[in-house]
């Protein structure tokens, strides 16, 4: 069995150059548990057709669970480059919308040509500012397909050298313009005109938005990122997909590369497998629970996240994974205060 730290760290180092990387999960009659990453064309049969599910639907999948104890049981877990947001233009709509959507799970880039506009201290929350011109920062960031890009520039002029320079770049999760309908309208015709593809220019989302009666910079700000949510989270019927895993990557650098502090220490990995209902964290969500009490990441919180962390602490005294069912629906959560009306089920190993 390949080392936690290995494993995850493998998982990055793939992440670097590809989009998606899949890690299977062998669940052992034994108690004990196998993970490496997928290899395509080189897995058990009923890995290797979960692994292609997980792959398509772009979230956890499981199989042999429910089934009898000597049927394998597997977890496939896809995992994708981090969904940043890019946002081009540095002005009042972009510093609301930098600061929303960093609080909301994204790696948020800013970039504008002016140094008044593109500096870390307008931006805090930003994981990068770029000064620079708008198609030189297109290239140097290696667009790609879990990308959020949203065009706030101070003009139509800018937002046309952002689009060409998009154009030539890999799709994007989500492209978002803003800008009134007839600018909007006439700079496309004129970029048709130029070559570029009237059916993507038709995907961009603009007017920038969903159509909340926003004005001021903050109201547009919540329409924009709550349209790349709704992206994010509830893709069109025949659209790309962005992962459906409800994944914080800070947690899986920590188990790739943990602090000094923990380096030592014992430690479990709580997964959420599947949900049904209202959960405040969706399959994938993963957090770390270590021998002295301290934990890295969430679950959720809450009565249910305190319950399964004492679960945790027998299995890093025990060893054998354990499947727990975490029930937040009528009377269960009545009794335990729960705020949620789902159902997790949820691995709990040794890390």
């Amino acid at each position: 069995m390949m080392g936690i730290e290995n494993v995850y760290g493998e998982l990055l180092s793939g992440l670097q150059s590809e989009n998606q990387k899949l890690l299977l999960t062998k669940l052992k009659e034994d108690g004990t548990l196998e993970k490496h990453i997928y290899v395509p064309g080189a897995e058990p049969e009923a890995a290797e057709a979960l692994a292609q599910q997980a792959a398509f639907e772009k979230k956890v999948c499981i199989s042999g669970f429910g089934a009898d104890e000597h049927t394998e049981k597997w977890i496939a877990e896809p995992f994708c480059k981090e969904n940043r947001m890019l946002i081009f233009g540095g002005g009042h709509v972009s510093l609301a919308l930098a600061e929303f959507a960093a609080r909301t799970g994204f790696a948020v880039t800013v970039t504008d040509d002016r140094p008044s506009f593109a500096n870390q201290l307008r931006f805090p929350t930003a994981k990068q500012v770029l000064c620079m011109d708008f198609d030189s920062a297109i290239e140097k960031l290696h667009v790609n397909s879990s990308d959020f890009v949203v065009l706030l520039t101070r003009g139509h002029r800018h937002d046309g050298v952002c689009l060409r320079a998009l154009a030539k770049q890999p799709e994007t999760a989500y492209l978002g313009m803003i800008g009134s309908r007839k600018r909007v309208r006439e700079l496309k015709d004129t970029l048709e005109e130029e070559g570029i593809s009237r059916e993507w220019l038709d995907w961009i989302h603009t007017p920038v938005g969903l159509d909340i009666g926003a004005v001021t910079p903050e109201e547009i700000a919540v329409a924009i990122l709550a349209e790349a949510i709704q992206v994010k989270r509830k893709p069109a019927e025949g659209t790309r997909r962005v992962s459906q895993s409800d994944i914080d990557m800070e947690v899986i650098h920590d188990l790739a590369e943990p602090e000094e502090k923990f380096a030592d220490q014992k430690k479990a990995i709580i997964t959420i497998l599947t949900t049904k209902g209202s959960t405040p964290r969706k399959a994938g969500a993963k957090m770390i629970v270590y021998e002295t009490g301290m934990i890295q990441g969430t679950i959720g919180g809450g009565c249910a996240e305190a319950n399964l962390m004492q679960h945790a602490r027998e299995v890093i005294r025990g060893g054998a994974y354990q499947i727990r069912h975490v029930d937040m629906t009528g009377k269960v959560a009545e009794e335990e205060g729960m705020v949620c009306g789902g159902i997790m089920q949820v691995l709990i190993e040794q890390g």
